[in-house]
């Protein structure tokens, strides 16, 4: 027997379609309960109806006792959280739902010490939230690659040390950053990650996992950007005021970086993925609560 009648699974799959506008009254009003956000995960979870992960089967029974589904025919257990990263979670599920509330709403972003007073939790606890949330902003975005035509350089983030070397010879952090771009030169879509240098192969793994191929590539004259393969790749020296977008958006994640967290992170990566997840779905604001929600409900798990 499943949980839901037919009927109401059609209600909810229509209602499931598309993002949607949650204001704070609604949100309250409709989360108020660890009921409220299982229901509410199961229809992403399962937008067509239960289906078995490991068999496939359409019938089950639900497990009160431990929130959990059995499938009817291999016996297979799984639960709206399994494989994700909230997969064995000891926080309620209300706590995860204010937590992406919160990191929804505040395009600043939020961080560990004001999301542990609000929500009166641990600063571990905070921070065990805002991990895996922002992993799984990572993972969506992974979904998508650049194509079209394509504004690429690297960044490099922190002071460097006293008496170091600065530009592309300098000890700091690197990220390489990709942004595509209409016909008219706004933009579109962006990819920051960091990486550990900025020779052929390492800016060729990130094209191939960020960019498809065919795509025109714009960049400067450096010599690793010549031997990319699999895509057009226009290397020459910009004036002042090439590649505005894309300068922009790295002027404004280290903005982000120092004015929300004071420069003060442990993993540069998690803060890329929450900057791209805000920047490329800048024009859906009012939407980004239940995107963020379907992120973490369609995430993989967090082994650490």
């Amino acid at each position: 027997r499943q949980l839901r009648d037919p009927t109401h699974q059609t209600k909810e799959r229509s209602a499931m379609a598309h993002a949607e506008r949650i204001t704070f009254a609604e949100y309250r009003s409709r989360f108020a309960t660890e009921a409220d956000c299982r229901e509410y995960l199961f229809q992403i979870r399962f937008p067509e109806g239960f289906v078995c992960p490991k068999c496939g089967c359409t019938e089950y029974y639900p497990i009160r006792t431990r929130n959990a589904f059995q499938c009817r025919a291999c016996r297979h257990q799984t639960s709206v959280t399994a494989g994700t990263v909230m997969h064995r979670t000891h926080l309620p599920l209300t706590v995860w739902f204010w937590a992406i509330y919160l990191c929804a709403t505040d395009k600043r972003g939020i961080s560990a010490v004001a999301l542990s007073g609000q929500l009166c939790i641990s600063y571990e606890s905070a921070w065990y939230l805002l991990k895996r949330i922002r992993s799984a902003m990572g993972d969506r975005d992974q979904n998508y690659q650049l194509s079209g035509l394509v504004e690429m350089d690297e960044a490099y983030l922190g002071g460097p040390r006293h008496g170091g070397k600065r530009g592309r010879g300098t000890e700091q952090p690197k990220m390489a950053v990709a942004m595509s771009k209409t016909k008219s030169g706004k933009p579109l879509y962006l990819h920051l990650q960091m990486i550990p240098d900025v020779k052929t192969t390492t800016l060729q793994s990130f094209v191939d996992t960020h960019l498809k191929p065919g795509t025109t590539v714009e960049c400067d004259g450096y010599q690793s950007y010549h031997g990319l393969k699999n895509v057009e790749c226009t290397a020459k020296k910009f004036t002042t005021g090439d590649l505005k977008w894309l300068h922009t958006a790295i002027s404004n994640f280290k903005a982000f970086l120092l004015g929300t967290y004071h420069g003060r992170c442990q993993d540069y990566q998690l803060y890329l993925n929450e900057f791209c997840f805000r920047f490329n779905r800048r024009g859906m604001r009012s939407e980004l609560f239940s995107r963020l929600t379907r992120a973490v409900a369609t995430s993989c798990a967090l082994l650490c």
